[in-house]
């Protein structure tokens, strides 16, 4: 029997009242073209209806692509169990309106779960989100109302080996649209020309397993054998049908219709680098970040103002001396962007997104840089769910509760604020309207007392002050000359910090024009006030 089916007919094989999964991530891998035809199905006969979805990260663009088109149908879901949805308006707008319960786990702990599904056993174990809100002392995950209220349970608490660990419950999923470059006519998939390898082989894997459906969107089916066997992700026994995508629903990037060899590791092109960051508060937090870079570190950027660090350190001729990676899976290049933040030019490696996060989880992150919504007296971060708006923490947990060394980035206020650069310093014409500088969070992301148990070094950076996170709560480690200390820090915070007798200025050349000096190389007289900086040049003095 063929394997090879329409969309249209795909999407009547999703039943009313089953589990669904689809994949991607952000902009990448979305089998778009399964889950239009699906919304199709759906306007033409009024079925499937109640439907679970289980997903990881965002699947869309933020205006209504990807999976945002299954949610605009009434009572086609009533249950989310997911790690992101920051570019899914339409399942965001599904929550805030308590129509639908909704889930959400560190995204680590979704993909041990669905390696779980696949290998038979009763549940996930992960001590990744203890003391976060996923864990079920501060709420399980849950992120409305309705699931608040529900009496359902998606993670429980336990004790194995005298640690506290979270444990997610397997169950079954019985129908699941992946996306694949080429699929051959006996099922075999190739993600050859994907710009990562998310989760496709965990879902198809833990689908085939409970019993289900695999279907998979592929951008063109070829004859059978003429795919590679090492090119092979899937292999058709795990496959049901597959699907060659419309091309319009069949792109690489929802950001742009031309493919790139070059984010797939398909080839290294010439590149230009970094844009350089014009002055103001974004460039001065990712300098000041940038000072705590350590040669020969493994480092992960988030998504937003943090991805400017790229550009300070290829600006200060220090970028070669650390390795970026993602927690989808590609390690080195230049980081991409918004709906395409994910994805690296001219990346060194790409590893699957379970492995890397698994990786992450065992403590190989030696640094983290990261936005933040809200921070409170005890350190904690709140980076998913703010003034009704949730988005889930995707691998935000897994990156921020393991690595060694984390520095949280932002502005000091929320909203529109007026600030200038006067005298190597900072004037504050205008306060944003909303503190972030909390007495609690609204919900916590990060857990500033876990991070002390670990022993975790923090950071929290602003254009204005710096912040370090030590036993006796917040403290008030830097100031920016210019700044007034009453006015500017203290009267725009909901508690008082630590305020220790040797309060610093920020460095002069945080807010000047022109590269600081950050390269020890050729910079020796500017570089060495940084510790990591001296060690470097010390360790070459010694080898001489």
């Amino acid at each position: 029997m063929s394997k090879i089916i329409t969309a249209a007919q795909a999407a009547t094989l999703v039943k009313d009242g089953c589990t669904l999964t689809t994949t991607g991530f952000n902009g990448f891998g979305c089998p778009e073209d399964l889950i239009m035809s699906l919304a199709e199905h759906y306007d033409q006969t009024g079925h499937p209806r109640d439907l679970t979805l289980v997903k990881c990260t965002s699947q869309g663009d933020g205006k209504g692509r990807g999976v945002s088109h299954l949610a605009a149908k009434e009572g086609l879901f009533k249950e989310l169990i997911l790690t992101h949805m920051g570019y899914d308006p339409g399942l965001r707008k599904l929550v805030q309106e308590e129509k639908v319960t909704c889930y959400m786990l560190p995204l680590g702990n979704m993909m041990q779960l669905f390696r779980s599904i696949a290998g038979g056993l009763p549940g996930a174990i992960a001590t990744t989100g203890i003391g976060t809100f996923a864990d079920p002392r501060n709420g399980g995950g849950k992120a409305n109302q309705k699931t608040l209220h529900s009496g359902k349970n998606v993670v429980s608490l336990l004790e194995l080996g005298g640690q506290e660990c979270l444990f997610y419950p397997s169950f079954p999923i019985d129908i699941c649209f992946i996306r694949a470059t080429y699929g051959d006519e006996a099922g075999n998939l190739s993600i050859r020309e994907e710009a990562m390898n998310v989760e496709q082989f965990e879902v198809a894997a833990a689908v085939h397993n409970s019993g289900g459906i695999v279907i998979a969107q592929v951008d063109k089916i070829v004859r059978r054998g003429t795919i590679p066997a090492k090119e092979v992700l899937i292999h058709g026994f795990m496959v049901d049908y597959i699907v060659e995508g419309r091309p319009e629903y069949s792109k690489q990037s929802f950001e742009t219709d031309l493919f790139r060899p070059e984010i797939a590791g398909l080839a290294v092109t010439p590149s230009a680098g970094f844009e350089p960051l014009a002055m103001g508060p974004r460039k001065i937090c990712c300098r000041r970040a940038a000072m705590e870079l350590r040669p020969g570190s493994l480092i992960n950027l988030g998504i937003g103002m943090p991805g400017g660090i790229g550009s300070v350190a290829d600006e200060e001729g220090i970028s070669d001396l650390f390795t970026l990676s993602m927690e989808c899976g590609p390690l080195g290049g230049i980081p991409l962007g918004g709906i395409d933040f994910g994805a690296a030019v001219n990346p060194e490696a790409m590893y699957r997104m379970a492995d890397i996060l698994q990786i992450y989880d065992g403590g190989a992150l030696d640094m983290a840089v990261l936005g933040f919504a809200e921070a409170d007296q005890f350190g904690n971060v709140n980076a998913h769910s703010f003034h009704g708006r949730t988005v889930g923490p995707g691998g935000f947990i897994d990156i921020t509760q393991n690595a060694k060394k984390l520095c949280f980035i932002g502005t000091f206020t929320a909203g529109k604020q007026e600030v200038g650069l006067k005298d190597e310093g900072l004037v504050i014409h205008t306060q944003g309207p909303q503190k972030k500088f909390l007495q609690q969070v609204e919900a916590i992301t990060f857990s500033g007392k876990e991070a002390l148990r670990k022993g975790q070094e923090v950071l929290y950076i602003t254009e204005r002050a710096v912040f370090r996170l030590e036993e006796g709560g917040l403290t008030l480690i830097e100031i920016a000359r210019g700044v007034d200390l009453q006015a500017d820090i203290l009267d725009q915070m909901e508690f008082a910090p630590v305020i220790p007798d040797d309060l610093r200025m920020m460095d002069h050349r945080l807010f000047r024009e022109g590269p600081m000096g950050l390269n020890p190389e050729r910079n020796a007289e500017t570089a060495p006030e940084y510790e990591f900086w001296r060690d470097l040049r010390s360790g070459a003095e010694k080898e001489t």
